[in-house]
């Protein structure tokens, strides 16, 4: 047979492998999950992994498409979910301990504990007369209305003998918070730790000097907070994805602790006007105070302590006067945890 004879053949070989090439290539797009996450907060240094997990391609290396949103709040991520508007959320347990007492079918399940150490207190000034939870009968104590400390505040009040109909509680924008206390606008103030001493930071206050905390973990609440949870609808129809996605964050935060500046390069290309200086030691301070329990000396980061997460719920439960206790299993779901072998044990 002629070279001519034979370039139709050929021709039409390479055309229909091609067409298969194109096709497997459409395949394995499409083989790629979305995922819409929501975040806790605003973008900062304390959510520098999650972005080094995009910008590293361990995402895409169990292939995943990730969208990933500011959050107003460690409470308010909870319902976002629940609601089904994202598919999973980093926020706090605690939250979750309460939808999943009373709509059990629509909690999301924790997948991986990230703040595994309190970090919720009530700032004062430093020459404040409120010294114990007590003193803040007859006081005003503000915060943002989705914050998670002022959520447990029943708990906390429940735990340590206070009046709760004694306390003024008033609402503001996040942005207000630490400049209404130091104006004595307001008397106390629920937040994070961490997040509290670096907006006063920003503000020009030095928080060691002029802010006292009253830390919930020093009053017999320790309690987890910020973990990393889908919905139960998406565990069901994704359980390969969610698997992928812990695997990509526990990896990212292991870089971030290792290469802080490659993590924060990260977080700088979606906000660059944000001040690199400070958002480094945001990140850092948070792995300090927040991430650095020393359960993880024996579970490893991500995992939970089955006792305490049950001491947990029960305190949450009997401070907001519940009337159904969810199981452990409904709040945190350790199936899709890496091996403990691949999860640190200090950070």
């Amino acid at each position: 047979m002629s070279s001519k004879a034979r370039r139709p053949r050929l021709a039409n070989t390479l055309t229909a492998l091609s067409l298969g090439l194109g096709l497997l290539a459409s395949a394995s797009a499409q083989a790629a999950t979305d995922i819409d996450l929501v975040l806790n907060w605003k973008y900062e240094g304390a959510q520098a992994w999650f972005f080094l997990a995009e910008d590293k391609g361990y995402f895409k290396e169990h292939d995943l498409n990730v969208t990933i949103d500011q959050g107003e709040g460690s409470a308010a991520s909870i319902p976002k979910v629940a609601s089904g508007v994202y598919d999973a959320g980093f926020g706090d347990t605690n939250a979750l301990i309460q939808l999943a007492s009373t709509q059990p079918e629509r909690a999301p399940v924790g997948v991986y504990m990230i703040y595994n150490t309190p970090p919720f207190v009530i700032a004062v000034k430093s020459d404040s007369p409120i010294t114990e939870p007590q003193d803040l009968e007859g006081k005003i104590v503000g915060a943002p209305a989705n914050d998670a400390a002022l959520k447990l505040f029943p708990a906390f009040a429940e735990m340590t003998g206070i009046d709760q109909s004694k306390v003024t509680i008033n609402n503001m924008a996040p942005n207000l918070r630490e400049q209404l206390l130091m104006r004595g606008q307001i008397d106390a103030a629920f937040g994070y730790i961490t997040t509290i001493s670096f907006s006063a930071k920003g503000m020009g206050i030095n928080p060691d000097e002029q802010l006292r905390f009253i830390r919930y973990g020093d009053h017999g609440m320790d309690l987890y907070s910020n973990s990393i949870f889908f919905s139960q609808e998406f565990i069901a129809e994704h359980p390969d994805a969610v698997r992928g996605f812990v695997a990509a964050i526990n990896q990212a935060i292991q870089d971030a602790v290792a290469n802080p500046e490659e993590a924060i390069d990260a977080l700088m290309r979606r906000e660059p006007l944000l001040n690199r200086e400070v958002e480094t030691d945001k990140m850092l301070t948070t792995v300090r105070n927040d991430m650095s329990h020393p359960e993880i000396a024996d579970i490893g980061l991500g995992d939970v302590n089955d006792d305490r997460l049950q001491k947990n719920i029960d305190i949450v439960v009997k401070a907001n006067q519940l009337e159904n206790a969810p199981a452990p299993t409904q709040i945190f779901d350790r199936s899709f945890l890496p091996a403990r072998a691949d999860r640190p044990s200090e950070l």
